[in-house]
């Protein structure tokens, strides 16, 4: 198939269009050239917030178009303003952020959304696809992890780790979170271009279990080759902090558990990294420990003043 995939050099990017091009799909690629592109894939250099950048699409159809990098309604229906429909499937990476608060978990794709939430600008691209009949496929995931995050997730808990630091947590460290390996995602991304009941379709996709917070810093440590019983763990209390100073700690703070069973299902799939453990040793080894930094831990004293 013919396929445009806004992205595709950096995280998600980067395997799905190694898995793409593996399947013998003939790649477009809408980058702002920042980072490599593989060879023999047509590349398109501009800001796809850019009009006349954009413009090198116009008259363009293609098969399938990925959209991996799309924040609101108006970064995708720009693309197809230009393209049109894609023949086949639109594929997006919405986010499992759209849904509202609730006390009933895991979430499941008919749970409530939350029109006001910061991912708001991807739920209504989801509704907008459905109302202009436009086959596609959405991907909710939850937080994404692995080698080329961008997002403070596994290495904000490797940095404190590594470099000896007590690693603050909200209350008790009970609240449960979910991650899902990059790889996995794309994976499925890929995969349901090939399934017809993939079509107009919204799937949670993300790790088979939640994890709590304190297990995912035993986990981590793991991950880093520390022993967790050295990991000193202090906790804060969230109720007392502005806001601003919330935002040191890279996950939500309350509980955030998806139900995946219907990607699972519908797309046959079998994830390569379900066991967090393997996941979290595989972004350590093969990203982290690759790439030293000098970490800024003065958010951390916002958090535990």
């Amino acid at each position: 198939m013919d396929i445009l995939v806004m992205g595709g050099t950096r995280f998600v990017g980067k395997p799905l269009v190694a898995q793409l091009q593996a399947s013998g799909h003939r790649l477009t690629l809408f980058t702002r050239g920042r980072q490599a592109v593989p060879a023999g894939l047509e590349h398109l250099v501009g800001d796809r917030t850019d009009p006349a950048a954009l413009a090198q699409l116009q008259g363009r159809r293609f098969d399938v178009i990925v959209d991996s990098s799309g924040r609101s309604l108006e970064d995708s229906s720009a693309v197809i303003a230009c393209t049109g429909a894609p023949s086949h499937r639109f594929v997006y990476v919405s986010s499992a952020g759209v849904y509202a608060d609730s006390e009933l978990w895991p979430l499941h794709e008919d749970s409530p959304t939350d029109p006001q939430s910061r991912h708001a600008g991807k739920l209504h691209t989801e509704a907008w696809l459905r109302q202009q009949g436009i086959p596609f496929t959405s991907f909710r995931p939850t937080y994404i992890y692995g080698p080329g995050n961008y997002n403070p997730v596994e290495s904000w808990f490797f940095d404190r780790i590594v470099h000896g630091r007590p690693v603050p947590l909200p209350g008790d460290g009970s609240t449960i979170t979910q991650l899902g390996h990059v790889e996995d995602l794309a994976a499925a991304m890929a995969r349901c271009i090939e399934v017809d009941a993939a079509t107009n379709r919204i799937y949670n996709c993300t790790g088979l279990q939640g994890i709590s917070f304190r297990g995912l810093v035993a986990a981590a440590a793991r991950a880093c080759g520390r022993d967790p019983a050295a990991v000193e763990i202090r906790s804060f209390d969230p109720a007392g902090l502005d806001k601003k100073a919330r935002k040191a700690f890279p996950l939500r703070l309350a509980h955030f558990l998806t139900d995946t069973s219907r990607v699972r299902r519908e797309l046959a799939l079998q994830p390569r990294f379900d066991n967090l453990e393997t996941g979290l040793a595989d972004s350590y080894t093969n990203d982290y420990a690759q790439h030293p930094t000098n970490p800024d831990f003065s958010g951390d004293e916002a958090l535990l003043a």
